[in-house]
């Protein structure tokens, strides 16, 4: 039976722009699947996606459970597309209060959402909820961009008996892309969700921003890739601390083997 492989990013090309993260988004799918595996992959359904060019439909059968955030309802939204030369099918999360009209991290005027660490814990958990729904239990998850970055927590915590993540092993990607603002004082008590408990992040600073979000993500991954050539060097010592098994940016000349490879090391193959 072939090992599966859950990927969920920040940006899929040629969904969003290209960017070394985009790129990724889409080229690491696609490696994984020649190789037999079978995958997922996840991305949000950021405001400036085109859905008649990009051809996305909403999954009926999916959407319609509502996530409460800090007390407020959230309507999740399941969309699908597939990226044509690829052979890649992408689910998107959808909510018209965190992604309808709006662009990636920051509005028109280039300033940083207030809300992104609400839209992270949206997104992880949007995610998680459908891959639950689809009855799919995924031998490791793959989490790129800050959008991702709440997930391997959620995977340890809230989600660790659920039978779909009971035995899965995550990798978190990082990126030398960081947001500027911090997310506010409240983060901790908007990501809280079953035993995924604000007592969990009381080491953390109150004030979360992107650094403490790369850190928690790597506090409950099981393996770290550099996958941007300019990673925060704070980053990349934290996890050397952690002891786990990093991969080191791999460049662009063997990328493709060493990801694959790296990946393999947790599939026992």
């Amino acid at each position: 039976m072939s090992k599966k492989v859950l990927f969920i990013n920040q940006e899929i090309a040629p969904y969003v722009p290209e960017s070394e993260m985009s790129e990724l988004g889409k080229a690491l799918p696609q490696i994984m699947q020649e190789q037999g595996y079978e995958i997922r992959t996840f991305m949000p359904k950021w405001g400036t996606i085109n859905e008649r060019r990009g051809q996305l439909h909403e999954v009926i059968r999916l959407s319609g459970m509502n996530l409460i955030i800090d007390d407020t309802d959230h309507p999740l939204i399941i969309k699908v597309a597939s990226i044509p030369v690829a052979r890649i099918q992408v689910y998107f999360i959808d909510n018209d209060d965190y992604f309808q009209k709006r662009k990636m991290e920051e509005d028109e005027n280039g300033e940083e959402y207030d809300d992104n660490g609400e839209r992270a814990i949206f997104f992880a958990r949007g995610v998680l909820e459908t891959v639950k729904k689809l009855r799919w239990t995924p031998d490791i998850i793959i989490c790129q961009g800050w959008m991702a970055a709440v997930v391997p927590f959620y995977v340890k915590t809230a989600y660790h008996e659920e039978p779909s993540f009971a035995n899965t092993k995550v990798v978190t990607s990082l990126f030398s892309k960081l947001l500027k603002k911090d997310f506010g004082t409240n983060f901790k008590q908007c990501v809280a969700f079953r035993e995924a408990t604000p007592e969990l992040l009381a080491d953390y600073n109150d004030n979360f921003n992107s650094i403490e979000l790369a850190k928690l993500a790597i506090d409950y991954s099981d393996g770290i890739v550099e996958a941007g050539a300019d990673v925060d060097a704070t980053l990349m010592e934290y996890a050397k601390g952690k002891g786990l098994p990093i991969l080191n940016h791999p460049g662009s000349e063997n990328y493709k083997q060493a990801y694959q490879e790296f990946y393999e090391s947790f599939l026992g193959e």
